[in-house]
C-alpha cells in the first residue's frame, strides 16, 4: 500500500438502498490520502434547492461537507439556472436573465474551461444524458440550460471535442485523467430538478465514490465541490457547498462567497488570471485553505 493512504476506507454497515429524505441513512467514512497542492478541480452541481433543505435531505452530502469543508453563507448570484451556470464557469451572467438555449445567448468571452486548454491544462464537463458532444438543445433528461460550455461561441470546436457524455467519468476517473477544469451535470431527475433531493443525494454519492477511488484523488491533488446553481426562493440564493480535499477536515468555512468565487477557484487551480467579476471575488482557496501549484 502507498505510504500516502494514511487511514483504509471503512465500509459502511448499511447501504442506502431506497431511503428517501427523513429515513436513516448508512454512516459515511472516507479515505484520508496525504494533502498535496491542488491541480485539479472537480464540480458537481444540482437544482434550485437551499442550504437548509440540502442538509436536511441529503445526508451523504452534508456528510462530505463534516467531513472535510462545508461553506455556510455561500450564495448563487441570480435567478433562473443559466446566469449561475455562467457565472460559475466564466466570471459574469453576460446580463443574460432566463434560460434560453445558445441561440440565444451565445458569448464570445472566454470560459474557465478554454482558459485550462490555452494554457496546456485539460478540461472536460460531463453531462448525463446528453444525446452527443457538445449539444446544443435540450432533449429528453438533458437540458441545455444546465451545460455551460456550450454558450461559449469562441470555444464551440473545443466543446465539441471535451464536453462529453457522462459515461465518460468512470473511466477517466479510473484512469486517473480527470481534467484540470472539470464539471459534472446530471439530468434532471438526478440533479434534484424533477426528482426529490434522495435521489439527487444517492446518485452522487455513487459518483463521488467512484472518484474517490481513482488515483487522482488517492494523489491528493484533485478538489471536489459540490454546489447547486441557485435555492427555490426560500433562503436568499443561500446554498449548501461542500469542498473536498485531504488538506481539509471538519472546517466550517463562513466567509462569503458566490458562483463567482467558484470561478476564481477555478483559474486560481489553473494559475491564471481570474475572470470577468471572480476577480473581485473573494477566494475559496484562501477561505478553505487550499495549497495551488500556482501553475
Amino acid at each position: 500500500m502507498s505510504n500516502k493512504v494514511l487511514g483504509l476506507v471503512i465500509a459502511t454497515a448499511v447501504a442506502l438502498g431506497g431511503c428517501g429524505a427523513g429515513e436513516p441513512s448508512a454512516p459515511v467514512t472516507f479515505a484520508r490520502v496525504h494533502p498535496a497542492q491542488v491541480t485539479k478541480l472537480l464540480v458537481f452541481v444540482v437544482e434550485n434547492h437551499s442550504l437548509n433543505q440540502m442538509r436536511e435531505a441529503m445526508p451523504y452530502t452534508a456528510a462530505l461537507g463534516k467531513e472535510f469543508a462545508v461553506a455556510t453563507s455561500y450564495r448563487a448570484v441570480a435567478h433562473p439556472s443559466l446566469p449561475n451556470y455562467l457565472a460559475m464557469t466564466g466570471g459574469s451572467t453576460f446580463d443574460v436573465a432566463d434560460d434560453a438555449p445558445p441561440a440565444s445567448h451565445a458569448t464570445d468571452e472566454p470560459s474557465v474551461f478554454g482558459q485550462a486548454l490555452s494554457l496546456g491544462r485539460t478540461a472536460k464537463l460531463y453531462a448525463e444524458g446528453m444525446p452527443g458532444n457538445c449539444a446544443t438543445e435540450s432533449s429528453g433528461q438533458y437540458v441545455v440550460k444546465h451545460n455551460p460550455w456550450a454558450y461559449y461561441l469562441g470555444e464551440r470546436t473545443a466543446c465539441a471535442r471535451y464536453d462529453v457524455p457522462f459515461g465518460e467519468l468512470s473511466k477517466d476517473a479510473a484512469d486517473g485523467r480527470l481534467p484540470n477544469a472539470g464539471m459534472v451535470v446530471p439530468d434532471v431527475c438526478n440533479d434534484a430538478h424533477d426528482c426529490e433531493l434522495s435521489v439527487a443525494d444517492r446518485w452522487l454519492r455513487s459518483q463521488i465514490e467512484v472518484v474517490l477511488a481513482g488515483p487522482d484523488w488517492r494523489a491528493g491533488h484533485l478538489a471536489i465541490v459540490v454546489t447547486a446553481d441557485e435555492d427555490d426562493h426560500h433562503q436568499d440564493n443561500l446554498v449548501l457547498t461542500a469542498v473536498a480535499h485531504p488538506s481539509v477536515h471538519g472546517a466550517v468555512v463562513t466567509t462569503p462567497l458566490t458562483h463567482y468565487s467558484l470561478a476564481r477557484l477555478y483559474s486560481e487551480v489553473l494559475g491564471a488570471p481570474p475572470l470577468g467579476e471572480a476577480a473581485a471575488a473573494p477566494s475559496m482557496a484562501t477561505a478553505f485553505g487550499l495549497g495551488l501549484a500556482g501553475g
